[in-house]
């Protein structure tokens, strides 16, 4: 195929190129409200009958772009690194003559906690013009702003950890890149030593889900790749869909055009042999960008080729999108946040994975853009809402469900909080029994503070055992969303009767609230076709401490009737150190970046509870602080297996 790239493009991106914002960063959070700029499709509306991805739905990109937290933009707690990878290639123009050898340099961003224990999703993201591969992340010794970005986005479950490649098409300095013809020409070639030298460098050395560098192993693997890239680096990007599409499932071009010609595109994806749903294309720029009408012309005229790119919005699925922020311009500010929005939603979980539970008519009545005032005035939860989310209103920020912010919790995932509000809701909506008062009417009157307690029920399957799930919030809140509903959900998905306890301030009538819990489920067992012989106890940070008091002194010594002890007790993240003979098998995991939990004190404790003789198991996390939840994610995903292992091994004793 001749390449038909447009004059008109070409010149645009030679500007976009002198005036990169790649390498001019504004390091203020430009709050101009975005909008969709490209219309519903031309002529007919296409319906996609298989709209998932290896990521989930198309269709789940916002139409407004969203924008990046300003706290963000300050340095995390828990920080990624930044690595220097050097490589072996040869001059882009002659590669296949191999003329000359070049020795080249791409900065890796590892996300906090990186183990090789795990694999992680890979994005090379391309500079623009007059920039090279520290523009956008910085080095390991002068990181920048936007290393912040990504290490908090990570860390409060925006994004999942993930690695990321900057590397450079410049072949000896930066001129390369003010060279606009030069830089055209490098663009070009670039994808040879992208496929066949700087990927099996990365992928060969870092912890990816290739399982070697082999062609034939990167290319199984394309569903964990993605390639993107503002301004001359969107032309890179474009030029990777046209040369790599066996290696990369996802594209994030920004405010930098290719061609004009839409058969052109066509061509590229029916020649690869590969479908529509096979990739998926994210691209952005702003309404006054100079690169935005090429850009959009590119876009229209892709969409005139249905068979090949289906526009994406709130009514239809498809593999591409295209949103254009009100107000931005070509620089730094924009590709930090276009960059932003395509890793938040590049590689989330289908949508048959959050719903995985078995659900017959399971309905979304829920997104990540609701407002959690609707869920909690939701007149299918009755008075109850109120207790979703903590009744101490400045323990949580956030508008939306996928904005919420929980004090002293890390790593909250938006898609489990949605998912969570969804289950709830259907299950109300269903008729089914979601929530209980543990207390009277009598002593709620006589104690109006009881009247913020009662358990969310997450039923499995009749006549399966019970786990009793407290979150933490340092006595002074219940922070459940974290905390303890993902746990019970979990749990419920395996089989487990898994219950949520909501309970007072203070550590004694937190315990009280437990016990009366515990002694609530065992008078209604019939009722909630429960199993209570051989039940657990699970807590993280403030809930943890509720749960090894209760295993220590029983529910007799907080004013509820002798019952029978717990099979086991699952804790995370809080530095008890009490223990005595009277303790329950006891199962430990906590980060050994925690701030707040001292992983010594935890395993000195268990240390103390073996040496007589009672079975305990502990973990600890590199890298990883307080309140990681599930973990999903971190370098922890998959604890909460573990655990339900732990237990399941004391109900098989004698």
């Amino acid at each position: 195929m001749m390449k038909k790239i447009a004059a008109a493009a070409v010149s645009a991106v030679m500007t976009a190129a002198a005036l990169s914002g790649c390498g001019t960063a504004s390091q203020a959070v430009n709050t101009a409200s975005a909008q969709n700029m490209v219309s519903p499709a031309k002529e007919e509306k296409v319906t996609s009958e298989s709209s998932k991805n290896a990521s989930g739905y198309f269709a789940e990109f916002p139409e407004e772009i969203t924008e990046i937290p300003r706290e963000y933009f300050s340095a995390a707690q828990e920080k990624g690194t930044l690595e220097e990878l050097y490589y072996d290639t040869y001059e882009s123009m002659t590669y296949a003559e191999k003329t000359q050898e070049l020795k080249k340099r791409a900065i890796v961003y590892l996300p906090n906690g990186y183990s090789e224990e795990n694999k992680y999703n890979v994005f090379y993201l391309m500079h623009g013009g007059w920039s090279n591969e520290t523009t956008t992340l910085g080095t390991p010794d002068s990181p920048s702003m936007f290393k912040n970005v990504i290490d908090n986005a990570i860390a409060s479950g925006d994004i999942d950890p993930l690695i990321i490649v900057c590397p450079t098409y410049n072949n000896t300095s930066e001129q390369d890149s003010a060279d606009y013809s030069l830089a055209l020409r490098l663009t070009d070639n670039y994808h040879n030593e992208l496929m066949n030298d700087l990927i099996p460098a990365v992928e060969g050395k870092y912890s990816s889900y290739a399982e070697s560098a082999s062609a034939e192993d990167l290319i199984a693997a394309r569903d964990h790749r993605g390639f993107g890239g503002f301004s001359m680096g969107s032309v890179t990007t474009w030029h990777t869909f046209e040369y790599c599409l066996d290696y990369f499932r996802y594209f994030l071009p920004m405010s930098g055009s290719f061609t004009s010609d839409g058969s052109y595109m066509d061509d590229i994806v029916k020649n690869s042999g590969r479908s529509w749903d096979d990739f998926f294309i994210a691209a952005f720029t702003g309404t006054d960008d100079f690169a935005a009408s090429a850009f959009e012309r590119q876009i229209e005229n892709m969409r005139d080729y249905t068979d090949s790119f289906r526009y994406a919005d709130n009514e239809r699925d498809g593999n591409l999108t295209y949103r254009k922020k009100e107000g931005y311009s070509h620089d730094g500010t924009a590709s930090m946040e276009y960059t932003y929005n395509g890793l938040l939603r590049f590689w989330r979980k289908s949508e048959e994975e959050k719903t995985s539970y078995n659900s017959e008519n399971f309905e979304e009545y829920y997104t990540g853009k609701t407002k959690i005032s609707d869920v909690i005035n939701d007149p299918a939860f009755d008075s109850y809402g109120r207790l979703i989310f903590p009744v101490d209103k400045g323990y949580y920020s956030g508008d939306t469900l996928e904005n919420l912010r929980l004090t002293w919790y890390t790593h909250i995932d938006p898609d489990k909080t949605v998912e969570i509000a969804n289950y709830m809701k259907n299950h109300a909506e269903n008729g089914d029994v979601i929530f209980y008062d543990i207390y009277t009417d009598d002593e709620k009157a006589a104690d109006p503070d009881k009247a913020d307690t009662g358990l969310f029920f997450f039923k499995g399957n009749a006549g399966e055992k019970f786990a009793v799930c407290s979150a933490g919030g340092g006595f002074a809140y219940v922070g459940a969303m974290q905390d303890s509903f993902p746990h019970a959900l979990e749990l419920s998905k395996k089989g487990y009767n898994a219950f949520a306890v909501i309970y007072r301030p203070g550590a004694q009538t937190a315990c009280e609230d437990l016990a009366r819990a515990i002694n609530f489920i065992f008078e209604h067992a019939e009722e909630f076709e429960v199993d209570t012989e051989d039940y657990s106890l699970w807590g993280g940070s403030a809930g943890a401490r509720m749960s090894a008091w209760l295993g220590s002194y029983g529910t007799e010594y907080f004013g509820e009737k002798e019952l029978p002890r717990p099979a086991a007790v699952i804790m995370q993240y809080t530095g008890f150190s009490d223990y005595s003979r009277n303790d329950p098998p006891t199962y430990v995991c906590v980060g050994d970046s925690d701030g707040i939990a001292s992983w010594r004190v935890m395993k000195s404790r268990l240390d103390g509870m073996r040496a007589l003789g009672i079975d305990t198991e502990f973990h600890v996390y590199s890298g990883l602080g307080h309140g990681f939840g599930i973990g999903t994610g971190t370098v922890a995903e998959g604890w909460l297996e573990d655990a339900a292992a732990f237990w399941e091994k004391q109900t098989e004793k004698e």
